[in-house]
C-alpha cells in the first residue's frame, strides 16, 4: 500500500517494461515457495494435520510478496496480479503471463483489459 499522503507512482509503458523483470522474478519466487509448501506434503492426512501451519506460511509468503511489489511502486490487485499506474489507468500483468501486455482504465478493472497496441 502506498504511504498516506504520498502520491502513487505514475509509470510510462517503457518504465513499467523496464521494471517488469523484477516484478516477474519476485512473483515467480513467491509462487515457487507456495508450490514447495504443497509439494513437501506426503499425504492428504498430513495436509489436514498441518492446515493451520500451512495457511500461516502461505499468508506470510503472499504478504511478503505483496510488500515487495508495492515497495517498487506497483499496486497488488489480487493474487499474483500487479498493476502499474499509467496516469489514466493501469498497465496490468498477471502471473504467468510472459510480458506486460495489457492496459485497463481505472474503472474497468481486470475484466476490461485490452492488449497494449
Amino acid at each position: 500500500m502506498s504511504e498516506p499522503g504520498r502520491a502513487p507512482r505514475i509509470w510510462s509503458y517503457d518504465e513499467a517494461l523496464a521494471a517488469f523483470p523484477v516484478v516477474r522474478d519476485r512473483t515467480e519466487a513467491a509462487v515457487r515457495q507456495v508450490e514447495a509448501l504443497v509439494n513437501a506434503l506426503q499425504s492428504r492426512a498430513e495436509m489436514d494435520e498441518r492446515k493451520s501451519e500451512l495457511e500461516s506460511a502461505y499468508r506470510t509468503i503472499v504478504e511478503r510478496w505483496s510488500e515487495e511489489i508495492e515497495s517498487l511502486g506497483c499496486q497488488v490487485k489480487g493474487l499474483w496480479l500487479v498493476d502499474f499506474d499509467s496516469g489514466d489507468g493501469y498497465w496490468c500483468w498477471r502471473y504467468p503471463e510472459p510480458t506486460l501486455a495489457h492496459h485497463h482504465g481505472y474503472d474497468e478493472g481486470f475484466a476490461g483489459r485490452v492488449p497494449v497496441a
